[in-house]
Protein backbone atom coordinates (compact mmCIF):
# COMPACT_ATOMS: atom_id res chain seq x y z
CA UNK A 1 0.00 0.00 0.00
CA UNK A 2 2.53 2.10 1.00
CA UNK A 3 4.69 2.10 -2.20
CA UNK A 4 1.51 2.19 -4.27
CA UNK A 5 0.77 5.15 -2.59
CA UNK A 6 3.96 6.79 -2.99
CA UNK A 7 4.05 6.09 -6.74
CA UNK A 8 0.79 7.36 -7.52
CA UNK A 9 1.15 10.50 -5.49
CA UNK A 10 -2.80 11.06 -5.21
CA UNK A 11 -4.61 12.84 -2.99
CA UNK A 12 -6.93 9.71 -0.96
CA UNK A 13 -4.22 7.57 -0.97
CA UNK A 14 -1.97 7.17 1.66
CA UNK A 15 -2.96 8.25 5.27
CA UNK A 16 -6.19 9.26 4.08
CA UNK A 17 -7.05 5.60 2.38
CA UNK A 18 -6.52 4.30 6.23
CA UNK A 19 -2.48 3.98 6.68
CA UNK A 20 -2.39 4.96 10.34
CA UNK A 21 -0.32 7.99 11.43
CA UNK A 22 2.31 5.83 13.33
CA UNK A 23 2.90 3.83 10.06
CA UNK A 24 3.71 7.15 7.93
CA UNK A 25 6.27 7.82 11.18
CA UNK A 26 7.82 4.53 11.13
CA UNK A 27 8.39 4.87 6.89
CA UNK A 28 9.46 8.13 7.20
CA UNK A 29 11.99 7.37 9.71
CA UNK A 30 13.46 4.39 8.16
CA UNK A 31 13.79 6.37 4.58
CA UNK A 32 15.73 8.89 6.58
CA UNK A 33 17.57 6.00 7.83
CA UNK A 34 18.14 4.33 4.66
CA UNK A 35 19.20 7.58 2.50
CA UNK A 36 20.93 10.15 4.74
CA UNK A 37 24.14 8.42 4.08
CA UNK A 38 27.35 9.98 2.75
CA UNK A 39 26.55 8.38 -0.47
CA UNK A 40 23.08 10.27 -0.80
CA UNK A 41 26.14 13.19 -1.95
CA UNK A 42 27.19 10.95 -5.00
CA UNK A 43 24.75 12.20 -7.02
CA UNK A 44 23.36 15.19 -5.38
CA UNK A 45 24.42 18.94 -6.02
CA UNK A 46 25.37 19.53 -2.27
CA UNK A 47 28.49 17.45 -2.95
CA UNK A 48 29.81 20.74 -4.10
CA UNK A 49 29.75 23.30 -0.83
CA UNK A 50 30.61 19.88 0.80
CA UNK A 51 34.02 19.83 -0.83
CA UNK A 52 35.29 23.12 0.76
CA UNK A 53 36.44 23.29 4.46
CA UNK A 54 35.93 26.61 5.27
CA UNK A 55 32.39 27.97 5.99
CA UNK A 56 32.69 31.19 3.65
CA UNK A 57 33.54 29.31 1.01
CA UNK A 58 30.85 26.99 1.24
CA UNK A 59 28.05 29.03 1.61
CA UNK A 60 28.75 31.32 -1.05
CA UNK A 61 29.04 28.37 -3.55
CA UNK A 62 26.04 26.27 -1.66
CA UNK A 63 23.96 29.59 -2.47
CA UNK A 64 25.02 29.93 -6.42
CA UNK A 65 24.86 26.09 -6.65
CA UNK A 66 21.23 26.46 -5.23
CA UNK A 67 20.34 28.75 -6.81
CA UNK A 68 21.03 27.24 -10.39
CA UNK A 69 19.52 23.72 -9.29
CA UNK A 70 16.87 23.43 -11.74
CA UNK A 71 16.88 21.07 -14.28
CA UNK A 72 18.75 17.41 -14.42
CA UNK A 73 20.91 16.54 -11.74
CA UNK A 74 24.06 15.92 -13.51
CA UNK A 75 23.97 19.67 -15.17
CA UNK A 76 23.45 21.15 -12.39
CA UNK A 77 26.53 19.24 -10.41
CA UNK A 78 28.34 19.73 -13.07
CA UNK A 79 28.12 23.87 -13.76
CA UNK A 80 28.30 24.05 -10.25
CA UNK A 81 31.98 22.84 -10.59
CA UNK A 82 32.50 25.27 -13.34
CA UNK A 83 31.63 27.73 -11.16
CA UNK A 84 34.12 26.40 -8.28
CA UNK A 85 36.55 26.60 -11.78
CA UNK A 86 35.61 29.93 -12.51
CA UNK A 87 36.44 31.54 -8.40
CA UNK A 88 39.76 30.01 -8.64
CA UNK A 89 38.42 27.28 -6.68
CA UNK A 90 37.88 29.76 -3.67
CA UNK A 91 34.40 30.97 -4.27
CA UNK A 92 34.36 33.56 -0.83
CA UNK A 93 37.90 35.36 -1.95
CA UNK A 94 36.68 35.82 -5.11
CA UNK A 95 33.35 37.47 -4.32
CA UNK A 96 34.78 39.83 -2.02
CA UNK A 97 38.08 40.59 -4.28
CA UNK A 98 37.61 39.89 -7.53
CA UNK A 99 38.76 42.55 -9.99
CA UNK A 100 36.58 44.04 -12.94
CA UNK A 101 38.99 41.81 -15.07
CA UNK A 102 38.21 38.61 -13.14
CA UNK A 103 34.54 39.31 -13.22
CA UNK A 104 34.52 39.65 -16.74
CA UNK A 105 35.25 35.51 -16.72
CA UNK A 106 31.52 35.44 -15.90
CA UNK A 107 30.49 36.46 -18.96
CA UNK A 108 30.97 33.13 -20.75
CA UNK A 109 28.71 30.99 -17.97
CA UNK A 110 25.34 29.94 -18.98
CA UNK A 111 22.59 27.52 -16.83
CA UNK A 112 19.58 27.18 -18.83
CA UNK A 113 18.27 30.94 -18.32
CA UNK A 114 20.71 31.83 -15.91
CA UNK A 115 23.12 34.01 -17.65
CA UNK A 116 26.84 35.89 -17.09
CA UNK A 117 24.98 38.80 -16.28
CA UNK A 118 22.94 37.10 -13.75
CA UNK A 119 25.92 35.66 -11.80
CA UNK A 120 28.01 38.92 -12.10
CA UNK A 121 25.08 40.85 -10.47
CA UNK A 122 24.69 37.55 -7.86
CA UNK A 123 28.78 38.17 -7.15
CA UNK A 124 27.85 41.87 -6.66
CA UNK A 125 24.90 41.18 -4.63
CA UNK A 126 26.84 38.54 -2.41
CA UNK A 127 29.71 41.25 -2.04
CA UNK A 128 27.31 43.43 -0.48
CA UNK A 129 25.88 41.03 1.71
CA UNK A 130 29.41 40.61 3.39
CA UNK A 131 30.39 44.23 3.26
CA UNK A 132 26.84 46.06 4.63
CA UNK A 133 24.88 43.01 6.38
CA UNK A 134 27.27 40.62 8.26
CA UNK A 135 27.60 37.85 5.66
CA UNK A 136 24.87 35.41 3.90
CA UNK A 137 23.55 34.10 7.29
CA UNK A 138 23.49 37.55 8.93
CA UNK A 139 21.40 38.30 5.88
CA UNK A 140 18.29 36.36 6.94
CA UNK A 141 18.14 37.88 10.09
CA UNK A 142 16.40 40.79 11.33
CA UNK A 143 18.93 43.80 12.61
CA UNK A 144 17.46 43.65 15.97
CA UNK A 145 18.78 40.05 17.60
CA UNK A 146 16.36 40.27 20.34
CA UNK A 147 13.28 38.12 20.76
CA UNK A 148 12.28 35.17 18.31
CA UNK A 149 12.87 34.72 14.64
CA UNK A 150 10.06 36.20 12.04
CA UNK A 151 8.46 33.50 10.77
CA UNK A 152 10.66 31.93 7.48
CA UNK A 153 9.10 33.53 4.99
CA UNK A 154 9.81 37.14 6.43
CA UNK A 155 13.37 35.81 6.96
CA UNK A 156 13.76 34.55 2.72
CA UNK A 157 12.00 37.70 1.82
CA UNK A 158 14.21 39.96 4.14
CA UNK A 159 17.34 38.12 2.81
CA UNK A 160 16.01 38.68 -1.07
CA UNK A 161 15.48 42.61 -0.35
CA UNK A 162 18.90 42.87 0.76
CA UNK A 163 20.81 40.47 -1.97
CA UNK A 164 18.76 43.24 -4.34
CA UNK A 165 20.12 46.70 -2.68
CA UNK A 166 22.94 46.91 -5.24
CA UNK A 167 21.64 48.17 -8.78
CA UNK A 168 20.71 45.05 -10.93
CA UNK A 169 18.84 44.59 -13.43
CA UNK A 170 15.26 43.15 -13.15
CA UNK A 171 15.75 40.06 -14.66
CA UNK A 172 17.91 38.71 -11.75
CA UNK A 173 14.98 39.04 -9.47
CA UNK A 174 13.58 36.55 -11.08
CA UNK A 175 16.25 34.06 -9.78
CA UNK A 176 15.59 34.57 -5.28
CA UNK A 177 12.03 33.63 -4.83
CA UNK A 178 9.93 36.13 -2.74
CA UNK A 179 7.89 33.77 -0.59
CA UNK A 180 5.14 37.03 0.94
CA UNK A 181 4.52 36.78 -3.20
CA UNK A 182 3.52 32.90 -3.34
CA UNK A 183 6.84 31.51 -4.10
CA UNK A 184 7.78 27.81 -2.56
CA UNK A 185 10.94 29.19 -2.34
CA UNK A 186 12.41 25.55 -3.17
CA UNK A 187 15.95 26.46 -3.75
CA UNK A 188 16.39 28.45 -1.27
CA UNK A 189 14.79 26.38 1.59
CA UNK A 190 17.10 24.20 0.06
CA UNK A 191 20.32 26.01 0.64
CA UNK A 192 19.28 26.64 4.24
CA UNK A 193 18.87 22.91 4.98
CA UNK A 194 22.28 22.19 3.85
CA UNK A 195 23.94 24.65 6.00
CA UNK A 196 21.80 24.03 8.71
CA UNK A 197 21.01 20.56 9.58
CA UNK A 198 23.72 19.26 11.23
CA UNK A 199 26.11 17.23 9.21
CA UNK A 200 26.29 14.06 11.85
CA UNK A 201 24.63 12.24 8.72
CA UNK A 202 27.28 13.10 6.01
CA UNK A 203 24.59 14.84 3.89
CA UNK A 204 24.35 18.41 5.44
CA UNK A 205 26.84 20.75 6.34
CA UNK A 206 25.20 22.11 10.02
CA UNK A 207 28.00 25.42 9.22
CA UNK A 208 24.97 28.03 10.85
CA UNK A 209 24.39 28.11 13.80
CA UNK A 210 22.03 30.93 14.50
CA UNK A 211 18.71 29.83 12.61
CA UNK A 212 17.66 26.50 14.24
CA UNK A 213 16.38 23.79 12.27
CA UNK A 214 12.77 23.73 13.52
CA UNK A 215 12.48 26.89 11.95
CA UNK A 216 13.26 25.37 8.14
CA UNK A 217 10.58 24.65 5.75
CA UNK A 218 10.48 21.95 3.29
CA UNK A 219 12.09 22.65 -0.22
CA UNK A 220 8.97 21.94 -2.22
CA UNK A 221 8.67 20.45 -5.77
CA UNK A 222 7.39 17.98 -7.92
CA UNK A 223 8.90 15.37 -6.51
CA UNK A 224 8.68 15.66 -2.93
CA UNK A 225 4.93 17.18 -3.63
CA UNK A 226 4.29 14.12 -4.85
CA UNK A 227 5.02 11.73 -2.64
CA UNK A 228 3.40 14.09 0.11
CA UNK A 229 0.29 13.84 -1.68
CA UNK A 230 0.77 10.15 -1.87
CA UNK A 231 1.08 9.76 1.82
CA UNK A 232 -1.66 11.91 2.95
CA UNK A 233 1.02 14.64 4.24
CA UNK A 234 -0.17 17.48 2.20
CA UNK A 235 -3.45 18.22 0.21
CA UNK A 236 -2.90 21.43 -1.09
CA UNK A 237 -2.89 20.82 -4.99
CA UNK A 238 -0.67 23.70 -5.61
CA UNK A 239 3.39 23.81 -4.86
CA UNK A 240 3.32 27.36 -3.59
CA UNK A 241 4.06 28.98 -0.15
CA UNK A 242 0.88 27.20 1.47
CA UNK A 243 1.86 24.03 0.14
CA UNK A 244 5.35 24.74 1.80
CA UNK A 245 3.96 25.89 5.02
CA UNK A 246 1.29 23.28 5.47
CA UNK A 247 3.93 20.07 4.68
CA UNK A 248 6.00 21.60 7.13
CA UNK A 249 3.40 21.81 9.34
CA UNK A 250 2.52 18.17 9.17
CA UNK A 251 6.35 16.51 9.47
CA UNK A 252 6.56 18.56 12.57
CA UNK A 253 4.13 16.58 14.18
CA UNK A 254 6.93 13.08 13.66
CA UNK A 255 10.20 15.37 14.71
CA UNK A 256 8.47 19.34 15.85
CA UNK A 257 12.60 20.13 16.23
CA UNK A 258 13.88 18.91 12.76
CA UNK A 259 10.74 18.14 10.40
CA UNK A 260 12.83 19.22 7.46
CA UNK A 261 15.14 15.92 8.00
CA UNK A 262 12.55 14.21 5.94
CA UNK A 263 12.85 16.32 3.11
CA UNK A 264 16.21 13.26 2.58
CA UNK A 265 12.88 11.09 3.00
CA UNK A 266 10.52 11.86 0.53
CA UNK A 267 13.06 12.52 -2.10
CA UNK A 268 14.63 8.97 -1.26
CA UNK A 269 10.89 7.70 -1.66
CA UNK A 270 10.51 9.59 -4.32
CA UNK A 271 13.48 8.14 -6.72
CA UNK A 272 12.72 4.07 -5.46
CA UNK A 273 9.26 4.88 -6.44
CA UNK A 274 10.39 6.00 -9.97
CA UNK A 275 12.56 3.42 -10.07
CA UNK A 276 10.28 0.66 -9.49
Amino acid sequence: MVLGAVRAGKRGRGVEAGLPDDAVRELLEAAYERFAVPAFIADDPIQVPRAFGRREDAEVIGFLTATIAWGRRQTIIANAWKLVRLMDGSPHGFVLHASEAELGRTARFVHRTFNGGDLRQFILGLRHLYAAHGGLEAAFLPAEARGPLPPMAEMISLFRGRLLEPAHERRMEKHVADPLRGSNAKRINMFLRWMVRPADRGVDLGRWKRIPTRALHVPLDVHTGRVARGLGLLHRKQDDWKAVEELTATLRRYDPEDPVKYDIALFGLGVEGREK
